[in-house]
């Protein structure tokens, strides 16, 4: 399915774009917008694939507030469903991250295989307010450690690029992270996709999916009882 606030391009290098088409409200996600990337990322599983956005400063700034709740969980069942293919898709993804990465955003993020940021990138793993949900907690161990791991899930709190490139959370800092994302992408392409689907899959082992999968039924549940104990909030 396709939706006007992505935009998928082939490049002649050998690799594919999909680009968020709404910096301006910092990429909001909604049931189409997450269903179109389910399914560009299911989409020739084997192409090596650059996610980023058409606008500077901008990335993803998680479900859109203006939705119904009812909605926001579905954007929630279906960015799992994204997340999955991400990381289990021989292809690789490298993300630029030009800015705010909150919510679902920051996770597309870290789904990624490779991160580059730019200097204004932001993340924030936090779900919305009341809704106790579980956000990170599956992948960020594997790239920061147990202990801040839990310290950025349970707290919330931003993260800016400089301590992201410390702490190994992105693999660059650029001026022009998508430009440089793309450079990335054709290098690779040239260098043979076998041997690059193969390194993705022995790093992606180990429990990172049963994390996932652990995630995301915690935020069904979690989702169930706050539709179902508060229904006069089923509308933003």
């Amino acid at each position: 399915m396709t939706d006007p606030r992505l935009r998928a391009e082939r490049s002649p290098h050998g690799y594919r774009r999909l680009l968020l088409t709404c910096p301006e409200r910092h990429n909001p996600l909604n049931a189409a917008l997450a269903r179109a990337l389910r399914d560009a990322f299911a989409g020739d599983r084997g192409e090596l694939v650059v996610l980023g956005s058409t606008g500077q400063g901008a990335f993803c700034a998680g479900a859109d507030m203006t939705i119904s709740e009812t909605e926001r969980a579905e954007v929630s069942g279906l960015l799992y469903e994204c997340l999955e293919i991400m990381i289990t898709r021989p292809g690789p993804v490298i993300v630029a991250v030009a800015g705010p990465a909150v919510a679902g955003g920051a996770q597309l993020a870290t789904a990624a295989d490779l991160r580059i940021a730019g200097p204004a990138a932001r993340f924030r793993w936090i779900g919305p307010p009341g809704r106790n949900l579980a956000v990170g907690a599956w992948v960020l161990p594997d790239l920061v450690g147990r202990g801040r791991a839990a310290e950025l899930a349970m707290t919330g709190r931003w993260m800016d690029a400089a301590e992201a490139l410390a702490l190994g959370l992105v693999n660059r800092v650029e001026p022009e992270p998508l430009s440089a994302a793309e450079e990335l992408a054709a290098q690779l392409a040239a260098g043979g996709a076998g041997s690059v689907a193969r390194i993705k899959m022995i790093t992606a082992t180990g429990g990172l999916l049963d994390r996932l999968h652990a995630e995301r039924r915690a935020n069904q549940e979690a989702w169930a009882q706050a539709l179902s104990t508060d229904p006069g909030n089923l509308r933003a």
